[in-house]
């Protein structure tokens, strides 16, 4: 088990070395990334963009009424991905997030990559999803310590351990992993079940989410219960990316470190 967690690790390694390298190369003509204009469009909006603030929160934390995700220092390079995606409508959000595909459009790629700096740069005291408070508004919310063992150790002879790509408790491996540890509880739920869906769920409604690097999140999910979502999610929505004293939790800015030289 040792072993083969290492031989993860090492490619992970490998794997984010190569988007990096590929990526900042790719945005290296673009000058670097501007986070003034990134606050600005956040805080203000930008032509048919509305601000980000609305939904996201001033501090971009997220909304669970909402449903709408935490964008602080998830990952500079998956933002950047998730706005292009959006904007090429190769990623269809419903409810209110169904806005979005419009918003990234009406932003250019410059813009893109400047919000997305932003966001990234802020790193204020998480405002963790009220387990309890949802629950009594009639959400399904699982068990926190069944979602540890999924999130830690995975599930025997079924999924790897979330931990094993989104490193420990979710924290994030960027540019390649976005950080979930702390997410807002609905949102997580919601994006599994879109991984998941199937011909059935896409007929009943549920739109079908695609745009994993190799399919990766659609082959965990589409091996997950309803209970299985509802528990990692409970945990990831808690759990803090520190191990303990004398660690830190990442900046997930490996790129934009990158691109900004």
């Amino acid at each position: 088990m040792r072993k083969s967690k290492f031989i993860l690790s090492s490619w992970l390694s490998v794997v984010a070395a190569v988007f990096v390298s590929g990526m900042a190369s790719a945005e290296a003509a673009a000058g670097a990334p501007n986070a003034a204009n990134g606050q600005k469009i956040f805080t203000e909006g930008k032509g048919e963009a509305q601000p980000c603030q609305t939904c996201h929160g001033d501090k971009a934390l997220g909304n669970d009424a909402m449903g709408a995700p935490r964008l602080a220092n998830i990952g500079y390079g998956y933002v950047v991905k998730q706005l292009t995606n959006l904007a090429e409508d190769k990623r269809t959000p419903t409810g209110v997030g169904a806005v979005m595909p419009g918003f990234a459009k009406a932003l250019s790629e410059q813009d893109r990559r400047d919000v997305s700096a932003y966001v990234n740069s802020l790193n204020a005291t998480p405002e963790l999803s009220d387990l309890k408070e949802l629950k009594a508004g009639g959400q399904q919310v699982g068990e926190a310590y069944k979602g540890a063992e999924i999130a830690q150790h995975g599930i025997t002879n079924k999924i790897p351990a979330c931990s094993s790509c989104h490193e420990y408790n979710g924290r994030g491996v960027d540019p390649v992993f976005p950080r979930i540890g702390q997410q807002k509880y609905v949102y997580l739920t919601n994006q599994l079940h879109n991984w998941r869906a199937n011909a059935a769920d896409v007929a009943g409604g549920v739109v079908a989410r695609t745009n994993d690097p190799a399919g990766m999140m659609r082959a965990v999910a589409k091996k997950l219960t309803d209970e299985d979502i509802n528990n990692v999610a409970a945990y990831l929505s808690q759990a803090s990316p520190t191990k303990g004293v004398g660690d830190t939790s990442p900046d997930n800015a490996t790129l934009m470190h990158a691109v900004s030289k």
